[in-house]
């Protein structure tokens, strides 16, 4: 599989933010269908003294394809993903990481955040040149 363009600033955005990366792609076969997610990731939560374990699945939304397409192509893997996870992994969270731009202006247009909210996707929006995370929704 190959890596989303901005894998590695979403990697380095997890480790700056406090995340141990515990998969560089997250391997699930569920159901006789093998599938990769980019990222996972766990943090100690010294108030439960526990870990917070997370999947992250990276987006570029890049220019080159129409970003309603991506979209598309974004949340039906989401919820594939989050459906195995449940089955696989149900301790950890998915994540759908988007770029800060795309966020505040595509994902601001009504259909797709009435879909985001509709589907219940959590989001980690990311900054491209700064490498961090600027926004977590849940």
């Amino acid at each position: 599989m190959a890596k989303d363009r901005f894998h590695e600033v979403v990697k380095n955005a997890l480790i700056k933010d406090g995340w141990n990366i515990t998969h560089d792609i997250l391997e699930i076969k569920v159901g006789g269908v093998d599938m990769e997610i980019d990222l996972g990731a766990e943090r100690l939560l010294a108030a439960e003294r526990g870990t917070e374990k997370i999947a992250v699945e990276i987006k570029s939304f890049l220019a080159s394809t129409s970003t309603i397409s991506q979209f598309h192509m974004a949340m039906g893997q989401f919820i594939n993903y989050r459906a195995a996870l449940r089955r696989e992994d149900a301790d950890r969270i998915l994540y759908l990481a988007v770029p800060d731009l795309t966020y505040n202006t595509f994902f601001q247009l009504d259909f797709p955040a009435s879909m985001i909210q509709e589907n219940s996707i959590k989001l980690v929006v990311y900054n491209v040149k700064n490498e961090d995370i600027v926004q977590w929704i849940n």
